[in-house]
């Protein structure tokens, strides 16, 4: 599990890289089929340092340097190079920074940010449009289906694909800190995403 340190101990820290990654969010009104309600939108990216030749998922961000920027301009920064658009972020918007499970002397920043629907859909359209690193470090966008259907589809079927680093972990607490779903509801699919991946590897337990 992660180390969670404070933002202001992370920069004091010597010899560390900072990588900062951002959930974008919004509610929606659009229903699935006509019937099942979306709620939410929660963009997540595919991109080629998660997809870079291994498919994983993740949010958007990367690294930066705090002797040149801000970390929050840093984020900024990634994000018009990865979508398209120069998404303001600020220190509200800093959620928690942590030591990184899996990357040696790497601090992990991550942050959330609420928009609306009609600002979410523009970078959606600019992430394919207009982003210089569509194709290349950017493969696609993807919304985080928040809904359950029949045998485990929805959320858990997305849970159970592989996500990078601690990313997994950041959407599930993201989730809940804001409120989009409730404990019982992501346990639930926490736990039929790990039956999933049990299913696929031949594993019985």
């Amino acid at each position: 599990m992660a180390e969670q340190i404070t933002r202001e101990d992370a920069l004091t820290r010597e010899g560390y890289r900072h990588a900062c990654h951002i959930m974008l969010y919004g509610d929606s009104s659009a229903k699935l089929f006509g019937k099942i309600p979306i709620k939410h939108i929660v963009l997540i990216t595919v991109i080629q340092m998660q997809m870079r030749f291994d498919g994983l998922l993740g949010f958007t961000g990367g690294l930066v340097n705090p002797s040149e920027e801000t970390l929050e301009a840093g984020l900024s920064r990634e994000l018009h190079e990865e979508v398209g658009v120069a998404v303001p972020v600020g220190v509200d918007n800093h959620v928690s920074s942590c030591l990184s499970p899996s990357c040696p002397r790497l601090i992990t920043h991550f942050y959330i940010k609420k928009m609306t629907e009609t600002e979410l859909k523009e970078i959606e359209r600019a992430a394919v449009a207009t982003a210089t690193d569509h194709g290349l470090e950017v493969l696609g966008m993807v919304r985080v289906p928040l809904y359950f259907l029949k045998n485990g589809g929805g959320l858990p079927y997305f849970l159970s694909h592989s996500f990078i680093s601690n990313s997994r972990a950041q959407l599930l607490s993201a989730l809940q800190r804001c409120g989009l779903l409730s404990q019982g509801e992501l346990e639930k699919a926490v736990r039929q995403a790990e039956q999933m991946r049990h299913t696929r590897s031949g594993d019985p337990h």
